[in-house]
């Protein structure tokens, strides 16, 4: 079966958390069959939640949707390297692919940091391909905080 990437998408919801005035970061659930399951951006500042990162609001939309706890088989698309607490909820959620765009150096879960996935008490360790669309996610994470230390 031919990869398709669904990063556009996730682009999308990262451009609007942009717009919110969240840090730009977008993921997208895909069942499967291929169909979108759950899209969303961060909304930790709309929703007063540190949590609300938009991997896990996809995570739990998903989980929601299909009433079960576990989305084996479905691929997680974001636009950043998920952080450790992220990288510890796809993993419980047993997702199969992850597909990420920008490494984070500072916070990222995944190839740096923690490295959620390499750690002996991992239960579950998706496929990870990176930096798919990374020069595009890296440009909307610059342009954001380029504003905010510009007092945009």
């Amino acid at each position: 079966m031919a990869f398709r990437s669904y990063m556009d998408l996730a682009l999308d919801e990262a451009q609007a958390a942009a717009g919110r005035g969240e840090v730009p970061v977008g993921a997208v659930l895909i069942a499967p069959d291929g169909a979108v399951v759950a899209q969303a951006g961060n909304r930790t500042r709309a929703l007063n939640d540190p949590t609300a990162h938009a991997e896990m609001l996809v995570i739990r939309a998903g989980c929601a949707a299909l009433g079960r706890e576990r989305l084996e088989g479905f691929a997680l698309y974001v636009t950043l390297e998920p952080c450790p607490m992220c990288a510890a909820a796809i993993s419980a959620a047993r997702i199969a692919r992850l597909v990420y765009g920008a490494a984070d150096p500072k916070s990222g879960g995944v190839a740096v940091g923690a490295r959620v996935f390499s750690h002996p008490q991992c239960h579950h360790v998706p496929e990870v391909l990176d930096g798919i669309a990374e020069a595009e996610a890296g440009r909307l994470l610059r342009d954001f905080f380029a504003a905010r230390r510009e007092g945009g």
